[in-house]
C-alpha cells in the first residue's frame, strides 16, 4: 500500500462522512540500507567502464589483440549494455526487480571473473559482452526498485541523488583505484573489483529489498525485443565509428538501418497487446520532457569529460593516477549538486532548479574554453568543479522526473528508457564533441605544420596527439620539440571548441527545461 487513508470523525461538520488524505508512507531504516546495497552495483558499473581504458595497455602487451580488436574490447561492453536495455526492463516487470538484479548481480560477478583471467582476445571479447549483457539487468532493476522503496516525492528525490552520486563518482573514483591496483598486480585485478560487492549485493538482497513485479505485465515480446536490440546496436555503432573514422557510408547505412528498424519497433509497439515499451509514457508531458532534456544534458557533457581526461595525460603529461586524483574535483562537484538539488526543488521548481544549475555550468564551461598552454591546472579545476556542480541537478532531478511520471507497475520501462536515453546521449556527445575537435585539431595542425617534415611524418601528427608524439620520436630534437609543441596546441584549441560548445548548448538545454517543464510545482506545493 502507497499510502495512508486519514478519517475525520471527531469534527461535527464531518461526523458520518470519511476524509480521505492521501500520506505517502515514508522510508524507514530497512529503506535507506536497501539504498547502500543498490548503489553498490551502480558504483562498480561505472567503475568498470572507466578501468578498462587504464588497463588496455597492459592487457594488449599480453594478449596481443589486432587493432580491430582492440576497438571490440573497448566498444561490445557499452553495445550490450544498450542493446538490453529496454528488453531487461520488461522482464524485470515480468519476473520481478529483485529476482532479476540478483541473476543479474550472479552473472555480473562470475563474468568479470572470466575478464579477468581471459587468455586470448576473443575471450576477453566475448565475456565483456557478457558482462554488458549482465549490466544491463542491474540498471533498470536498481532504479525501478527505488521507485517502489520511496513513495514520498522528498525522499524519493533524496534517493535518486545518491544513486546518481555514485553513478558519476564510480567514474572518477575508477582512474584512481585502477592505477593503484596496476602498480602492485596484474591487469585482470581491476575486473575483480565487482566480485566482492556482487556477493554482498546477493547476500543482503534478500532481508533489505523489497521484491515488486507488474501483475498485469503480459507475455515477452521477443521479436519486439530483437528490433530494439537491433535498432541501438545499429545507431550506436554508428555513431561510435563516426567518432574514430568521420563521416563513411557505412557508419552512415547503420544509423540509417538503425533509424528504419526503430520507426518500425514504435510502430509494432502501437499495435500489439503486450508492448514491450509502453508508448503511453511518451504522453505524459513531463516523462517526455524530462527525457529530452537527459538526453540534451549527457550529449553535452560526455564529450568533454572525456577530453579533459585526454587533456591531463597527453597535454600535461601526468600519469594515468595522477590524473585520477586531480578529476577528484568534478566527483566532489557532481556530490554537491547531487545533494543540494533535491533539497532546492522542496522549495523551488524543478524546472528552475535545473536553469539555475546549467547556467552555472556554462560559467564553468567557459572558463575551461579560455585555457592554454600557460593557464594553471587549478583554474582549469575550478572551471571543471563548477561545470560538474550545474550540471548534476540536470542527471539527479531529471531522472526523478523520469520515473517519479511513470505509475509504480510501469517503473521498470521507465527506468529501461531512461537508461537507455543515456547511453545514447553519451555516444552521440563523444561523437559530436569528437567531430568538433577534430575538425579544429586538424585545421590547426594544417596551417601551422612545418615544411620541413617528411610527408609520412606530416600525415602521422594531422591524425592526432598520440601519433604526432610517436612520430615525432625519430625526428632531430628541435624539429621534434616544435611538432609536439603544436600537435599539443592543436589538441587544447579543440578542447577549447568543445567546451564552448557545450556552454551554448547548456544555455539552449537551460531555456527548454523551463520551457518544457516548468508546470511541474516545487515539493512543498
Amino acid at each position: 500500500m502507497d499510502h495512508i487513508d486519514q478519517r475525520a470523525g471527531s469534527d461535527p461538520a464531518t461526523q458520518g462522512e470519511a476524509l480521505v488524505v492521501d500520506v505517502p508512507i515514508k522510508a524507514g531504516t530497512r529503506e535507506w540500507i536497501g539504498l547502500a546495497v543498490l548503489a553498490l552495483p551502480t558504483l562498480l558499473m561505472s567503475m568498470d567502464i572507466s578501468v578498462l581504458y587504464l588497463a588496455l595497455p597492459h592487457l594488449a602487451a599480453e594478449l596481443a589483440p589486432s587493432s580491430t580488436q582492440m576497438l571490440w574490447m573497448v566498444d561490445i561492453y557499452g553495445f550490450t549494455l544498450a542493446g538490453f536495455l529496454i528488453m531487461m526492463g520488461k522482464l524485470a516487470d515480468r519476473i520481478g526487480r529483485r529476482r532479476l538484479l540478483m541473476i543479474g548481480a550472479a552473472v555480473f560477478g562470475l563474468s568479470s571473473v572470466l575478464v579477468a583471467f581471459s587468455s586470448s582476445a576473443e575471450m576477453l571479447i566475448a565475456t565483456r559482452a557478457l558482462l554488458g549483457i549482465a549490466g544491463a539487468t542491474l540498471m533498470p532493476s536498481t532504479l525501478s526498485l527505488l521507485r517502489n522503496m520511496f513513495h514520498d516525492p522528498r525522499q524519493r528525490s533524496s534517493a535518486i541523488g545518491v544513486w546518481m552520486m555514485c553513478l558519476v563518482a564510480g567514474s572518477v573514483l575508477g582512474p584512481v583505484i585502477g592505477g593503484l591496483m596496476l602498480e602492485w598486480f596484474w591487469w585482470g585485478s581491476v575486473f575483480l573489483l565487482g566480485v566482492p560487492i556482487m556477493l554482498l549485493l546477493l547476500v543482503t538482497a534478500p532481508f533489505l529489498l523489497p521484491e515488486y513485479r507488474d501483475p498485469d505485465a503480459g507475455r515477452l515480446d521477443w521479436f519486439s525485443a530483437l528490433m530494439s536490440l537491433a535498432a541501438i546496436l545499429f545507431i550506436v555503432y554508428g555513431i561510435k565509428s563516426f567518432a574514430k573514422e568521420g563521416v563513411q557510408l557505412l557508419p552512415s547505412l547503420s544509423i540509417a538501418a538503425g533509424l528504419l528498424v526503430g520507426w518500425a519497433f514504435v510502430s509494432r509497439q502501437n499495435r500489439v497487446s503486450d508492448p514491450l515499451v509502453d508508448m503511453r509514457l511518451f504522453r505524459m508531458p513531463v516523462f517526455s520532457g524530462a527525457l529530452s532534456m537527459q538526453l540534451l544534458g549527457l550529449l553535452t557533457i560526455s564529450g568533454l569529460n572525456l577530453y579533459l581526461a585526454q587533456y591531463l595525460q597527453l597535454v600535461k603529461q601526468l600519469s594515468p593516477f595522477m590524473v585520477g586524483l586531480l578529476l577528484i574535483p568534478i566527483a566532489l562537484g557532481i556530490i554537491v549538486g547531487s545533494v543540494a538539488a533535491p533539497r532546492l526543488a522542496n522549495y523551488f521548481q524543478p524546472a528552475f532548479v535545473i536553469a539555475a544549475g546549467l547556467l552555472i555550468s556554462s560559467t564553468g564551461l567557459i572558463m575551461i574554453a579560455q585555457v592554454d598552454a600557460a593557464t594553471p591546472l587549478s583554474f582549469l579545476l575550478a572551471g571543471s568543479a563548477a561545470f560538474s556542480l550545474g550540471i548534476a541537478p540536470l542527471t539527479v532531478l531529471g531522472t526523478d522526473l523520469i520515473i517519479g511520471a511513470a505509475p509504480p507497475e510501469r517503473a521498470g520501462s521507465a527506468s529501461a528508457i531512461s537508461e537507455t536515453s543515456a547511453e545514447l546521449g553519451a555516444a552521440l556527445g563523444i561523437a559530436v564533441m569528437g567531430s568538433i575537435a577534430t575538425v579544429v585539431y586538424d585545421r590547426h595542425i594544417s596551417s601551422s605544420l612545418s615544411e620541413e617534415l617528411p610527408a609520412e611524418t606530416a600525415q602521422a601528427v594531422k591524425e592526432s596527439l598520440p601519433t604526432a608524439v610517436e612520430a615525432s620520436a625519430n625526428l632531430p630534437a628541435e624539429l621534434a620539440t616544435e611538432t609536439v609543441a603544436l600537435a599539443r596546441e592543436a589538441f587544447t584549441s579543440g578542447l577549447n571548441a568543445i567546451a564552448t560548445t557545450s556552454a551554448v548548448l547548456a544555455l539552449v538545454v537551460a531555456g527548454l527545461t523551463v520551457l518544457m517543464l516548468r508546470s511541474v510545482p516545487a515539493r512543498t506545493e
